[in-house]
């Protein structure tokens, strides 16, 4: 299960990245695939806003994958991990949505 946490964890690793990314943006970042990102009162509040929503993301992922750690090969345990990511989906969501109403125009 090594390999496994090695790949969640690239993935951690990626969302940091876009955090940063977005942090760094001097136009307002895009959060969701193929649309627009919304016009902003502020782009630097917004941008830092959902940089730290990626970063706290990030952390909490891995949070979630490290019990792959203690997991043994083909058990059925595996799955809290992946059933716990769709709650954290929805959450990063549910947060987003909360940073972009406060930001939008």
């Amino acid at each position: 299960m090594i390999a496994a946490f090695a790949i969640w964890s690239v993935l951690a690793l990626v969302f940091i990245w876009i955090g940063f990314r977005s942090y760094r943006s001097d136009t307002p970042a895009g959060f969701y695939a193929n649309s627009a990102p919304p016009e902003v009162k502020d782009t630097p509040a917004y941008n830092h806003a959902v940089g730290k929503l990626w970063w706290t993301a990030a952390v909490i992922f891995e949070l979630i994958g490290t019990s792959l750690l203690f997991m043994k090969q083909n058990s059925v345990l595996v799955m809290i991990p992946y059933l716990l990511t769709v709650f954290w989906a929805l959450g990063l969501l549910l947060a987003y949505q909360a940073i972009e109403s406060k930001h939008r125009l």
